[in-house]
C-alpha cells in the first residue's frame, strides 16, 4: 500500500489543484509500479510560510522580498 505525502505551503491551492495532484501521483504510481489506486494513500499538508525555511529564512521572508 503506497503513502505519499505531498507538502506544500498554504498560499491557495485550490481543492479542484489538490484532486489534481492526488489523481496524478496515484495513476503515476499505477503506471511506473504497478501499484493498485485503490490501495494507494495520497495526503497533501498545507504548511504555513512561518514554518518553512529555504537558506535560512522563512517562505513569508522571502516571499515578501519578491513583491
Amino acid at each position: 500500500m503506497p503513502y505519499v505525502n505531498i507538502k506544500i505551503t498554504n498560499e491557495g491551492a485550490t481543492a479542484e489543484q489538490k484532486a489534481t495532484l492526488i489523481e496524478g501521483v496515484t495513476r503515476l504510481l499505477q503506471e511506473t509500479l504497478n501499484k493498485n489506486p485503490a490501495t494507494t494513500v495520497v495526503v497533501i499538508e498545507e504548511v504555513p510560510t512561518d514554518n518553512w525555511g529555504i537558506g535560512g529564512r522563512s517562505v513569508t521572508e522571502l516571499r515578501r522580498e519578491t513583491k
